[in-house]
């Protein structure tokens, strides 16, 4: 703003106020041009935001529930909402990116090659404008001073260009910040409305069950599958409990489960019972003795 009046001032006594008022007027039609036909990029970035913690909030969820998962066997399900949360993503920047190439050519259309057309007519006006007769009478026609004039002028008309110039295009900061405050305006009425009792909120989580299927194979390759043989009783024979490291939790598991059967499996922490599930459902290796167990379509966990 110092810059504007500033120069706005000294061109003024140098070609009248024609010349500020012209290259002001002509800024101001472009800036009500630009802020008519300019995407909401404020909005935009905030979609931006909110799509990029949903998918990092997916693999949050699959690192959390991955055993869950692994007993599931989601692993195709939730790579699908991953994956196409992924290209929404994709999808959406590109579509940023498309607007602001396209906006980028207009503005330089409209501020840069505008207003070097308007400098012209500015630095012309003590030659061709109304009170040209008197400059050159002032000057005696000399078109060494001509010259200097026109040089003083240019470089006052370009300085004050781009203070207006940087005024008009501050729209696009303005807009990429306001998409991050807006983010955060929420998130600070969530933490007030906290504070007051007040849990009216509600918050949609999504694809809590989705799985790795690389990984998920990895390890359904676990172990021999001489030790597992389908059975239509859930049976542990000789099974040793070894947690993937390596610990010993069980030396030999030895039971018989027939279908209307009812079984507690109490213990201290640590004892081995998540570990004996995490067996039954091949997600840890059986290394040893015989697992006897329903297909996958006539048995379900419940993690």
């Amino acid at each position: 703003m110092l810059d504007i009046i500033l120069f706005s001032k000294k061109l003024a006594e140098l070609v009248g106020w024609e010349g500020p008022m012209l290259i002001t007027v002509w800024y101001f039609i472009s800036g009500m041009i630009i802020r008519f036909v300019s995407p909401p990029f404020g909005k935009l970035t905030a979609i931006e935001q909110k799509i990029e913690g949903e998918y990092r909030a997916k693999h949050t969820d699959l690192l959390n529930h991955s055993e869950e998962v692994a007993f599931y066997n989601g692993s195709d399900w939730e790579k699908k909402h991953i994956n196409d949360k992924f290209r929404e993503l994709i999808n959406h920047i590109k579509y940023v990116l498309y607007k602001r190439f396209v906006m980028g050519i207009f503005d330089s259309m409209l501020v840069k090659y505008g207003a070097v057309m308007i400098g012209y007519t500015i630095v012309g006006l003590p030659v061709f404008g109304p009170r040209s007769k008197e400059y050159l009478a002032s000057i005696k026609d000399d078109p060494s001073k001509i010259t200097k004039d026109y040089v003083r002028n240019s470089s006052l008309l370009i300085h004050l260009a781009k203070a207006i110039g940087r005024i008009v295009v501050s729209y696009k900061v303005v807009q990429h910040l306001a998409g991050y405050t807006t983010l955060i305006y929420e998130l600070d009425e969530v933490l007030g409305d906290l504070k007051q009792g007040k849990f009216v909120r509600t918050q949609v989580t999504q694809g809590t069950d989705g799985k790795n299927q690389e990984q998920t194979l990895k390890l359904n390759d676990w172990g021999s599958e001489n030790h597992i043989k389908v059975s239509d009783n859930m049976k542990f024979e000789d099974v040793p409990i070894l947690s993937p490291n390596g610990d010993v939790l069980i030396a030999k598991m030895n039971f018989e489960i027939k279908p209307g059967m009812h079984l507690m499996i109490s213990g201290p922490n640590g004892c081995g019972k998540s570990s004996l599930f995490r067996i039954m459902g091949q997600l840890w290796p059986v290394t040893g003795g015989t697992l006897y167990k329903p297909s996958s379509e006539k048995i379900f966990y419940i993690p």
